[in-house]
């Protein structure tokens, strides 16, 4: 009993608890993610210089559901995807010239989103309280918008970084981390429900 209560403590804020599943499952969980990932590139709303997507939003949710290390690992392994050639990224886009171009710096800040949120979710800023949820996906939305506006700016200067890449972004920012949120906070509801039941 002691052994199971530990386990359940330790994944708290990230309910699909995959650090305990073999590495299978685990593998199985990336490919998913990657497919989620580029699904998420498709569904754009065109601007210039950076569309409109879902993608923080999905590389927010992996980060806080997969945990740290296999969060940031499954967005490196769709980056890399890109890179190769695969077009994963916004609007089917692919190669290298995607991580030098206007959108790059949003690219190299989703890994690091993943990974902080995975952290900040394990450590007590996940599902079980919502209004930490939310704060948590703020957060690394706000992360993602510095690093990718800091990048633009430095490219296209300050003010049409901060009218196209950053102003466009925020309200949808605040949209998608509630959202984040509230599917963080089903998923602990539901996992907390069958924990009850057992």
């Amino acid at each position: 009993m002691h052994n199971s209560s530990s386990n359940i403590h330790a994944d708290v804020g990230a309910p699909l608890y995959l650090h305990h599943r073999s590495l299978s499952v685990k593998a199985a969980a990336v490919i998913i993610g990657v497919l989620l990932l580029t699904l998420s590139s498709y569904v754009t709303i065109p601007m210039v210089p950076v569309p409109i997507t879902l993608q923080t939003l999905v590389v927010t949710l992996i980060g806080a559901l997969y945990g740290w290390r296999l969060g940031a690992l499954t967005v490196v392994l769709w980056l890399a995807a890109g890179a190769l050639g695969l077009p994963v990224l916004a609007n089917g886009g692919s190669g290298l010239a995607k991580f030098t171009g206007p959108t790059a710096g949003y690219l190299f800040a989703f890994p690091l989103a993943a990974a902080t949120v995975g952290w900040l979710a394990a450590n007590g800023w996940g599902g079980a309280r919502i209004a930490r949820a939310f704060g948590a996906m703020l957060l690394v939305t706000a992360l993602c918008l510095f690093v990718g506006g800091a990048w633009l700016a430095y490219t296209i200067g300050f003010e049409k970084a901060w009218l196209n890449g950053v102003m466009p972004f925020l309200v949808g920012g605040l949209i998608k981390s509630l959202v984040g949120a509230l599917v963080l906070k089903a998923l602990s509801t539901t996992h907390s429900n069958k924990v009850a039941v057992a």
